[in-house]
């Protein structure tokens, strides 16, 4: 178990008080409707699932019931730090330039 800070209400909760939504920041294709059935079969169902640091969107479904996102390492659950989606984006975005 491990505790997460939520960046809109600013409380510090057990894991328990949230719920995970999936990996953050995957790409909608561009035109769906050209799309073929293989794409959007990896685009529903192929996920990064990476032992070390990994962007995660997660909900405080039992607080403010806000959406954000979180990077946390997988194999130890220490979490860098907690983010609104416009302010995660930020970040994500400079670190996959340094890349």
């Amino acid at each position: 178990m491990f505790v997460i800070k939520c960046p809109h209400c600013f409380e510090a909760r057990e894991e328990e008080e949230f719920s995970y939504g999936g990996e953050a920041f995957v790409a909608r294709p561009e035109s769906p409707e050209t799309e073929s059935e293989e794409n959007w079969g990896d685009y529903l169902f192929m996920k990064r699932n990476p032992k070390g640091w990994h962007w995660e969107m997660w909900g405080h479904s039992t607080g403010c019931r806000k959406f954000f996102v979180l990077k946390r390492n997988t194999a130890n659950h220490t979490i860098v730090g907690a983010w609104t989606l416009a302010e995660a984006r930020k970040i994500y975005d400079a670190e996959e330039a340094i890349a």
